[in-house]
């Protein structure tokens, strides 16, 4: 009886669900702490101590505002879609090695799923926007759909990068097996990743989807109340897995000494959403060619040559 408990507290508790949802407020929490004080701000302060409780509160907040369906939209998706969009981040996060040991079981091409997950989230918010009817909404959920193919190109090879050095496919077996962090073998791959990471969160500079002095809100302008509560959450545990994701591939999970793993992998986890405010803070967002244009003219192929210059190194340590 003992087994099925513990596992259930670990889906439901720590290193879980709820885990998950209290991490993802406390990054939302840093990260608007951060990017105010970039500006000379001092982002929360009243709810909680120093505004900890904020993102909280702006959560529940949003569950008690009116839910407005607006008469013309596919009434089934609309609906659905946000009940679906925190629910892959969560799964994908379950195979993260937050406390040594992820709690599902790794496998041999763990990390096929996890992006797997990511380009399924991909099309959710493309269908959040395109099912909304509304002309912002369309223009938003077409930016974001051609956003997230230029960007997760360039963030896949820099992970089969990772994967071709480290001869696995497993994301507990990579975060397990780094004699020095990748972060330090594969600079540019962490540097691509971290790039694409922040167009896949639609951060500054890549926030074109949902441009508000352009296009209101993009693919989120038809949502409101708990729907839009729900997609404030899913991109707030998109963050998480990301900077969950970076740690265990290019950082070396939660390695360290003293401390225990959870500790190292939170400390990590905490030092890439700073990285990630820091990009959002010194760019300004850029028009939607110049995003596709760097993804396309750039990115990719810097990728492509951090594969072959993995490939080389294996073949030499071969």
């Amino acid at each position: 009886m003992a087994d099925p408990i513990i596992s259930l507290i670990q889906i439901l508790i720590f290193p879980g669900l709820i885990f998950l949802f209290i991490l993802g407020l406390i990054f939302e929490w840093i990260d608007r702490k951060v990017f105010a004080r970039f500006q000379n701000r001092i982002g929360p302060l009243y709810t909680g101590p120093r505004g900890f409780l904020q993102p909280l509160a702006d959560f529940i907040k949003l569950l008690t505002k009116e839910d407005v369906t607006p008469r013309y939209v596919d009434k089934f998706l609309f609906n659905l879609l946000p009940g679906i969009a925190p629910v892959l981040p969560v799964f994908a996060s379950f195979y993260l090695p937050l406390n040594g040991y992820p709690i599902l079981h790794p496998f041999e091409g763990d990390l096929i799923l996890i992006i797997t997950l990511m380009t399924i989230y991909t099309i959710i918010v493309f269908m959040a926007g395109w099912v909304s009817t509304n002309r912002f909404s369309s223009i938003g959920a077409a930016r974001a759909i051609l956003q997230f193919l230029g960007f997760e190109i360039p963030m896949f090879i820099s992970l089969a990068s990772v994967a071709i050095d480290s001869a696995s496919l497993s994301i507990t077996y990579i975060a397990d097996h780094q004699p020095i962090p990748y972060i330090l073998l594969q600079p540019l791959g962490f540097i691509i990743f971290l790039i694409a990471l922040q167009a896949e969160l639609e951060r500054v500079p890549f926030d074109i989807p949902e441009a508000e002095s352009e296009i209101v809100a993009g693919w989120l302008t038809e949502y409101s109340g708990p729907k839009l509560a729900f997609f404030r959450l899913s991109n707030n545990l998109m963050l998480v897995f990301g900077a969950g994701l970076t740690t265990a591939i290019f950082l070396g999970g939660g390695s360290g000494p003293i401390l225990p793993p959870i500790i190292w992998y939170l400390i990590k986890m905490v030092f890439v959403v700073i990285l990630s405010t820091i990009l959002r803070t010194v760019f300004a967002r850029l028009r939607i060619d110049q995003v596709l244009s760097g993804a396309w003219r750039y990115l990719i192929p810097l990728a492509i040559l951090q594969l072959i210059l993995a490939k080389f190194l294996a073949v030499l340590v071969m």
